[in-house]
């Protein structure tokens, strides 16, 4: 069922017309600022985000301070990002970037660009099929699937620890494997991976493994801390991940310019590459990764060596606003 609903903004100074439904069938044309913005609300697993059909421009039509605004949860429309389907660079089928809540713009999200897939999908009303996306980490691969999931070609996972980046000295090869890192008097275990985006993994803290409902607890105090640290140049995104057994884990996540978020499909990647890389989760069998707001699927392919993810994209609402 649709109906429509209507909310005023008081940071926008304007009045936001929501419609709950099916996405819109048509892309949205270049507008004035004093314009509305057609837009989509969708989430993966918790991780939310308001999608905009921007593929008549190869710029997005809302700057990184308007991205601000709008994903503020009490006088914007709230979400963890902005994400734009851009026009085609090459034989891709479409282009996406994204702005974070800060107005950061990282080089992709996993959460994101399963929802950005299943957004074109509704908008261009496709079957279920595989999508070319051109990021700034490269060629991603989502295939939405007959069931209503996503399964993500995410490309190899980079190891280098130079190139993740990081500064901290490689313990197996040239990569960052259960590195020290003090913080704040304790000394974590950190293992480093890019999915395209920096991630620093812990499993353990002063010898003793991670339990997530007591790191819950100081998440919103402990993750700025290594989002900022020195050792991460570009920042980073960072995971704690306790281990249920070598095929099952559950973590919790502070993501580099969105904070606390219920789930990270790049930071899920990374984990499953840093728990095999450590010893402790098994590379032969795909691994049940428990996020806050849901589980998803990773596997780290012996064949191709890539990492595929699979996971839910969910329509919350539609709407415009004017930005």
């Amino acid at each position: 069922m649709s109906f429509p609903m209507t909310n005023k903004y008081a940071h926008l100074g304007r009045t936001c017309q929501f419609t709950v439904g099916k996405a819109p069938r048509a892309s949205i044309r270049p507008m004035a600022s004093a314009s509305p913005l057609t837009f989509s609300k969708y989430h993966g697993l918790g991780n939310d985000f308001i999608l905009i059909d921007n593929r008549h421009s190869s710029e997005p039509v809302v700057t990184p301070e308007q991205a601000v605004k709008i994903c503020d949860r009490n006088f914007g429309i709230g979400g963890d990002g902005v994400i734009f389907a851009l026009p085609p660079v090459g034989d891709t089928d479409l282009t996406m970037r994204i702005f974070n809540s800060d107005g950061s713009e990282p080089e992709m999200c996993g959460n994101g660009i399963r929802c950005l897939a299943k957004f074109v999908a509704d908008v261009d009303s496709a079957a279920p099929r595989k999508y070319k996306i051109h990021t700034l980490a490269g060629l991603i691969q989502p295939e939405l699937l007959a069931d209503g999931q996503v399964r993500v070609d995410m490309g190899e996972p980079i190891l280098e620890g130079a190139k993740v980046p990081t500064t901290l000295a490689p313990t197996q090869g040239s990569t960052v494997v259960s590195q020290d890192l003090a913080v704040e008097g304790r000394t974590y275990k950190v293992t480093c991976v890019s999915m395209g985006n920096p991630h620093a993994v812990i499993y353990s803290c002063d010898g003793n493994t991670i339990k997530i409902d007591d790191l819950d607890k100081e998440l919103a105090t402990l993750g700025p801390k290594f989002e900022r640290n020195t050792v991460f140049p570009a920042r980073t995104n960072t995971e704690f991940v306790e281990v249920v057994n070598p095929s099952h884990v559950r973590m919790v996540v502070w993501e580099r310019g969105a904070g606390r978020t219920l789930a990270c499909g790049t930071g899920a990647c990374a984990l499953v590459v840093a728990g095999i890389l450590e010893g402790r989760l098994d590379r032969e069998r795909t691994c049940r990764v428990d996020l806050p707001g849901g589980p998803l699927q990773i596997e780290w392919s012996t064949v191709d060596n890539h990492i595929y993810m699979t996971g839910p994209a969910e329509l919350v609402f539609n709407g415009t606003v004017r930005t």
